[in-house]
């Protein structure tokens, strides 16, 4: 995720990072090329004139705008639900750590449950974006545990299992009134539908198809632009053609970018940063002191 202060309104017309131009730059090159070829050959394709004008092109703009509009809605739709889900897991897992610390019985140590919680989150993000499960969560998970998510195919339902069965054993001790350990496995449902709701974002991408027919219809129109747009502008073809074209190639990026919110890619979720500031939440509660919050790269990106 790219997080950085707004720069000044000429700084913004130029930076880079953020704006997909590397991902479109060859497409935008073979537009610039194609529209410049038109002009010098004056709308001729070999002895044939083509004759299109700029009419039907501002009503095929305007089709493939809202069909556009629609795609980055979906995948921002994806994006956001994401990023609520994860929201879900931060204010979870610090009502089940204030719960540990409130309602068991004084006495008993609540830290290992308290570091699952920081476990699952850890073992949640490293499903997501495809890591080993055991990644990240050394003095988290009991060993034992740790050995048996390796190679695990849904680690984090694991984790959620273990904390389980922790509150089982300290009902089962007396240590839990059984109306509390009900309220507080209320509390790991709500982890465990957050962690299906974004496995269903993770393992259900938009329509293939609706990929293609966006993509070849902005290619088509990009392509067929500078005929329509010649006799009237002339020189000023390549120039407006390949504005139009930045134009719908970087939404179209930018929708298949943030399509998968989970990878690491400049504008998908800072999950790294999310699994930091639950960590470092859960361990003030314990009274321990946080690791510093993560900062941006370089590049203004926090992974």
């Amino acid at each position: 995720m790219i997080v950085r202060p707004r720069p000044h309104w000429i700084r913004l017309l130029f930076v880079r990072r953020g704006s997909l131009i590397h991902r479109i730059a060859a497409q935008q090159l073979f537009i610039f090329t194609l529209s410049c070829a038109v002009v010098m050959a004056h709308g001729r394709f070999f002895d044939w004139k083509v004759t299109l004008t700029s009419g039907p092109f501002s009503l095929m703009g305007v089709a493939l705008a809202i069909f556009l509009g629609f795609r980055i809605n979906a995948s921002y739709d994806r994006y956001w639900e994401a990023r609520k889900q994860w929201g879900t897991v931060l204010v979870e897992a610090r009502n089940l750590s204030r719960q540990a610390m409130s309602l068991i019985a004084p006495g008993q140590d609540v830290r290992p449950f308290v570091m699952g919680l920081i476990g699952f989150a850890s073992t949640m993000r490293n499903q997501l974006r495809g890591r080993p499960c055991t990644t990240d969560t050394q003095g988290l998970l009991p060993e034992p545990l740790r050995e048996r998510l390796t190679g695990a195919r849904s680690a984090p339902t694991l984790v959620l299992l273990w904390l389980g069965g922790w509150l089982q054993e300290r009902r089962a001790a007396r240590q839990l009134e059984p109306m509390l350990a009900h309220k507080m496995e209320m509390s790991l449902d709500g982890l465990s539908a957050a962690l299906g709701s974004c496995e269903r974002i993770a393992n259900t991408p938009l329509p293939f198809t609706y990929s293609v027919i966006l993509h070849r219809s902005s290619y088509l129109y990009c392509m067929l632009l500078p005929f329509g747009l010649v006799d009237s502008i002339g020189l000023m073809t390549p120039l407006v053609v390949s504005f139009v074209s930045y134009t719908f190639f970087a939404l179209e990026a930018l929708s298949d970018e943030i399509e998968e919110p989970f990878g690491m890619a400049p504008n998908d979720l800072a999950l790294d940063a999310i699994v930091a500031g639950i960590d470092a939440s859960l361990r003030e509660m314990l009274g321990d002191l946080p690791p510093p919050a993560p900062q941006p790269d370089a590049n203004f990106i926090l992974t």
